[in-house]
């Protein structure tokens, strides 16, 4: 490829996607559109279900969201509004009289750029912004530009690029200023006559094609991890739930390990995994992912796909909640609960998952007496904080328990000279009594399914089925 073709190639790559300035901050003023009918907000693009969910959530919540967004990219805000709306125009969404009025009211804010908190097609977006002389970003673009900033590992910078192509391949019609010209093409590259757009169409299609190929190997990979952890095996545990929930908080808690934490939306984005022990010495492996969030974009959730199958995959799912504000915790849970499904998680694991209401130290005498009532009530829920390490012993237990139900108890006695199989169970099992001679030990465990394949291959006839309350209670080893 000739150094001109490489460098035309190199411009139209740069052209793809809309980078925030790192220089300065960019004004911007946050539009969020709160539609007051169900037509409205599926004429937008929001089927029926996000209208219903939508309905619970506060206008000044999703607005104040929206602002949050803003400032995870270090937007300076210029100003914010939520503007009301009906019906919906399909060349501007808003009706002209609204929009000539925000133009005065982003002309006076001397905002560069405009965040709606909502979906536009691209039309409305070339067509707003020329009304308006900025630069326009949904809520679909805003995010991108999150994830693209937040992406640390191969991973998720190809995860992150294939959302962003796949979005703008629909927005060439705006994005691009000399779509109009034509220019002869040679070889390959174009025929006669190829309009600009074509060849810039093509462009992001080879790249699109390319990155897909590469996930695709990714995707292969994490299979093989993911089946090398099975026959370890470990029960997983994968942390979910709204973004800014407090899961890397957490994370770090129950592993001791460094996971970036912010109090911002979307600080982490790359998944983490780490091996923790439980009260009676079994291990499992604690799974941190990418927080939810309402009208999560469908492209984002394709591309995240890999990553999300950690939870697809889950033994058991915590689904981690910040409960310092009910009312919207109680929303962001249907938002969580909608990605599930989305992922092909079925209604019985999601109502057997359990919740950790989270960040109690930010809760007022009487929140916490309703929600200590309330989670009393209940064998799936802990109270806890993770910034302080509240709850994390109950956690831990409930954990314990969780995966109790699934396992089958035996005993099994070997003479103290083994020490290697007795290490061995102690790894691979729930030791729940232990008891022995001089020459002989006499162990009592709980083991899943997949525990006990692997058990029964090593120790074979000298499995027996066991009763814990028939043994002295094991020290964890």
């Amino acid at each position: 490829m000739s150094k001109k073709s490489r460098r035309r190639k190199q411009a139209a790559r740069n052209e793809i996607s809309f980078q925030i300035e790192e220089q300065r901050p960019v004004r911007a003023f946050v539009l969020h559109v709160d539609f007051k009918s169900e037509a409205a907000r599926r004429a937008q693009g929001g089927g029926k279900a996000s209208g219903m969910r939508a309905r619970h959530r506060d206008a000044a919540h999703k607005l104040q969201e929206a602002l949050s967004l803003a400032s995870a990219i270090d937007l300076e805000i210029a100003g914010s509004l939520i503007v009301p709306l009906a019906r919906v125009n399909p060349a501007t969404l808003f009706g002209s009289g609204k929009t000539q009025e925000l133009h005065g009211v982003l002309a006076a804010a001397d905002a560069e750029l405009v965040i709606i908190n909502s979906h536009l097609s691209p039309g409305q977006q070339r067509n707003l912004e020329r009304a308006w002389d900025v630069k326009v970003l949904d809520r679909t673009g805003l995010i991108l530009e999150i994830f693209g900033r937040r992406a640390r590992t191969r991973e998720g910078r190809l995860q992150v690029e294939l959302a962003h192509l796949n979005y703008q391949k629909t927005r060439l019609v705006r994005s691009w200023t000399h779509l109009e010209r034509q220019r002869g093409g040679f070889g390959f590259m174009g025929g006669p006559g190829e309009t600009q757009i074509e060849a810039d169409r093509r462009l992001l299609t080879e790249r699109i094609g390319k990155l897909t190929r590469q996930l695709a190997q990714v995707a292969r990979t994490r299979q093989l991890h993911r089946a090398a952890r099975r026959k370890v095996p470990y029960p997983i545990v994968a942390l979910a739930g709204y973004t800014n929930a407090g899961k890397s908080t957490l994370f770090n808690r129950l592993t001791q390990a460094d996971v970036l934490v912010r109090d911002q939306l979307f600080a982490t984005l790359d998944p983490a995994m780490r091996l923790i022990r439980l009260p009676h010495g079994r291990k499992v492996i604690l799974s941190d992912t990418v927080g939810f969030i309402s009208d999560l974009p469908t492209t984002l959730v394709a591309a995240f796909r890999a990553t999300l199958e950690e939870v697809v995959e889950a033994d058991i799912i915590v689904h981690v909640r910040d409960m310092s504000d009910e009312a919207e915790a109680e929303a962001q849970a249907r938002d969580v609960a909608q990605v599930l499904a989305e992922l092909g998680i079925g209604e019985a694991r999601r109502s057997a998952m359990i919740e950790v209401w989270n960040k109690a130290d930010l809760w007022d005498d009487e929140t916490r007496s309703r929600l200590a009532t309330l989670a009393g009530r209940r064998d799936d829920a802990v109270i806890a904080s993770a910034l302080t390490g509240e709850g994390m012993g109950d956690l831990l237990a409930l954990l314990e328990a969780r995966l109790a139900m699934e396992g089958e108890m035996r005993t099994i006695t070997l003479p103290n000279s083994a020490g290697a199989d007795i290490a061995w169970l102690y790894r691979h099992g729930e030791v729940l009594a232990r008891s022995g001679s001089e020459e002989t030990t006499t162990l009592t465990l709980r083991l899943t399914p997949a525990e006990l394949s692997q058990a029964q291959s090593r120790f074979g006839d000298l499995l027996e089925a066991g009763h814990a309350e028939k043994a002295k209670p094991s020290t964890p080893s």
